[in-house]
């Protein structure tokens, strides 16, 4: 069992542009010696947007809630839609609205410049908005490469069931308490719709029956899970919504594995109890769980450019004043 190091709660809650009400969990530019890049490698940047409500803008069409062309190079953002709706445009001509459950992967590279706004559509009816932005490193020989977005629809992301064995001495209890929606990564077979440039899991879960399951990640991994909704037990830790866990460091790491030697796998034990009446509506807990295979490599990075050297983020903002950004 992978043990908890810590639970990340005191966020104060930020405006990023006018349309996004976040938490940052994570932030590669602070220099805490408890919790910076060191314990987050591959992810740069995690921001948590809790469930707010928006009234109907009645300006929706010319002044859209959101930020407006801001650049980014050296990583990748992933955006994780909720609720509401994100309308998305960059530099490459990649365009479109992430609806509920979708998720837009960018690969910013060599260089991009990108928007993002609730949606017409969202806008015009307001109602309650959710998602999550991460931003995931580069290793030094991807950092130039061409900017690319994958477009990922909630259909489109497989699904691997949770099994309940809070009771299964004799093997059989095979009753389904939950799934993981296999955004990223690998698990029981099940591969991921987004493509990587390193070893990287995010998963959706869903727990919506009481019990017990566990969850295995590669011991190589920094592993981190967010608590978005309900209550729950994690190694019999009580967390609730609003919580980010940070596990302990990887006991493994690549380069000390032989060739004849077998990547092992970590647990994670979730525990909940979910009491319905007939009065109440069935409420599930959602989790995010993100993993990552550290990349190790120096990191030199301000505001939305991420680079390896400080000489390579000075001709970043060479190119970027001087119009040579994305040329």
């Amino acid at each position: 069992m992978r043990p908890i190091e810590n639970v990340h709660s005191k966020k104060a809650p930020h405006w990023v542009g006018d349309g996004f009400y976040v938490k940052t969990f994570i932030n590669h530019l602070e220099e805490n010696p408890d919790f910076n890049y060191e314990h987050t490698d591959p992810f740069l940047l995690f921001d948590y947007g809790e469930p707010t409500t928006f009234e109907p803008n009645p300006n929706y069409q010319t002044e859209p809630h959101g930020i407006g062309k801001h650049p980014h190079k050296g990583f990748e953002t992933v955006t994780i839609a909720y609720s509401g709706e994100i309308s998305h445009a960059d530099s490459t001509g990649g365009c479109g609205d992430i609806l509920e459950g979708d998720v837009q992967w960018m690969t910013a590279g060599r260089g991009i410049m990108h928007e993002e706004f609730h949606s017409a559509a969202f806008g015009q009816r307001g109602g309650v908005f959710s998602m999550v932005q991460m931003w995931v490193n580069l290793p030094s020989a991807d950092k130039l490469t061409h900017p690319k977005y994958q477009s990922i629809k909630r259909a489109e992301i497989p699904l691997v069931d949770l099994i309940d064995n809070s009771d299964d001495s004799d093997g059989s209890n095979q009753a389904t308490i939950g799934k993981a929606a296999i955004i990223a990564g690998e698990w029981q077979g099940v591969t991921g719709s987004a493509s990587t440039f390193t070893p990287i899991n995010v998963w959706n879960i869903e727990l919506y029956a009481s019990g017990s399951t566990t969850l295995q990640i590669p011991n190589t991994h920094n592993t981190l899970l967010l608590v978005q909704e309900g209550e729950l037990r994690v190694n019999d830790t009580p967390v609730s919504a609003g919580n980010l866990i940070q596990f302990e460091a990887p006991t493994q790491h690549r380069a000390d594995i032989q060739d004849d030697q077998a990547l092992t796998t970590d647990t994670i034990e979730l525990h909940c109890s979910i009491i319905t009446t007939e009065e109440s509506t069935l409420k599930p807990i959602k989790l995010l769980l993100f993993s990552g295979e550290p990349i190790g490599e120096p990191v030199a990075g301000y505001g939305p450019f991420v680079m390896n050297t400080q000489e390579e983020l000075r001709q970043t903002f060479r190119d970027y004043q001087t119009g040579n950004f994305i040329k």
